[in-house]
């Protein structure tokens, strides 16, 4: 029997998995943040250890019985972050080959059925990569300063500006002044807006949850910048889309984050705005552990039949 290894390291947390050749999950390991830009390298290494001996202790093998493996790694952007990361995998003492890339790239894995596509990751923030079937990578650079960033952190960005606009009168009317001022505890919009600025309210990604429920009411400038948002996350796809030349393929553009929990209509211009590019694009929500394309990676570059094993896989893994 052959042993496969899985890792995503997050920003926040930092899973490992084993499985069999035949997509049995044996055992996985859990750990604090490992992005190296914010951990530092010595703390990423010690918890991509951690989290690998913890897996195999669970699965009952050694890390010398791992026969392929692949790596999600948060802050494993630029061609320059590939030797860092490349040392820390090493110094594992891994046997097979293996495969690393971004964090972005185990969720498109683990997500799109025939194990590439697009994915498009939406929470706080946001990131956009892809894979074509001979390996091929597209990307966007990951940056406020290219405006390529519209998770809910951008949304409600957005949204205080637009109750700016209409309290200077550049702008229309939105129930969102009144709503925020009520989350604050402001006494009027002048208030808001005043501590807002003076650092007395704050309103940050968590209380995007109001732009949606304003959109679900009726506001229709809630409504717009919903729109936004969806026009620019598909537009990221699209980008993606346009490097890898996927326009007349049919694929899985797979979205993962909490971000689409917000509201249909999200996604809804998500996919208009996918499809005017690529008709044949088929939006999927990421619901198997990110984690589970590490593994799918790990097989593939074994040379093992990632394919057949996928269903059992995501039927036996769990993960907190």
């Amino acid at each position: 029997m052959r042993y496969f290894l899985g890792v995503d390291v997050g920003g926040t947390k930092s899973h490992a998995l084993i499985a069999d050749e035949t997509g049995q999950a044996l055992g996985s390991g859990v750990g604090g943040p490992g992005n190296w830009e914010s951990v530092g390298w010595e703390g990423a290494h010690r918890v991509l250890q951690q989290i690998v001996t913890q897996a195999c202790t669970a699965a009952a093998i050694s890390p010398a019985q791992i026969a392929g493996a692949g790596f999600g790694l948060a802050g494993y952007d630029w061609p320059e972050d590939r030797g860092p990361h490349q040392q820390m995998v090493e110094s594992l003492g891994l046997p097979g080959p293996y495969e690393m890339g971004n964090d972005t790239l185990v969720g498109l894995v683990a997500g799109a059925e025939a194990g590439w596509g697009v994915v498009v990751v939406a929470g706080t923030s946001n990131n956009c990569r892809g894979r074509a079937p001979d390996g091929r990578e597209g990307r966007i650079a990951g940056s406020s300063y290219f405006a390529e960033y519209a998770g809910a952190g951008e949304l409600m960005t957005k949204a205080v500006q637009a109750v700016a606009l209409a309290w200077s009168c550049r702008g229309p009317a939105t129930r969102l002044a009144e709503i925020f001022c009520q989350q604050v505890g402001a006494r009027d919009v002048d208030d808001l807006l005043a501590g807002l600025m003076r650092g007395r309210y704050h309103l940050n990604a968590d209380q995007a949850r109001l732009v949606f429920q304003a959109a679900t009411a009726g506001d229709s400038v809630a409504q717009s910048l919903i729109t936004w948002a969806g026009q620019e996350l598909g537009g990221l796809a699209n980008g993606v889309i346009r490097q890898l030349q996927f326009e007349s393929l049919a694929f899985d553009v797979v979205l993962s984050g909490s971000f689409y929990n917000g509201s249909p209509h999200l996604v809804e211009v998500m996919q208009q705005t996918v499809q005017a590019v690529a008709p044949q694009a088929r939006l999927v929500r990421l619901s198997a552990p990110p984690v589970v394309g590490g593994v799918l990676l790990g097989m593939m570059v074994a040379g093992a039949d990632a394919a057949a094993a996928r269903p059992k896989l995501l039927n036996t893994t769990k993960i907190v």
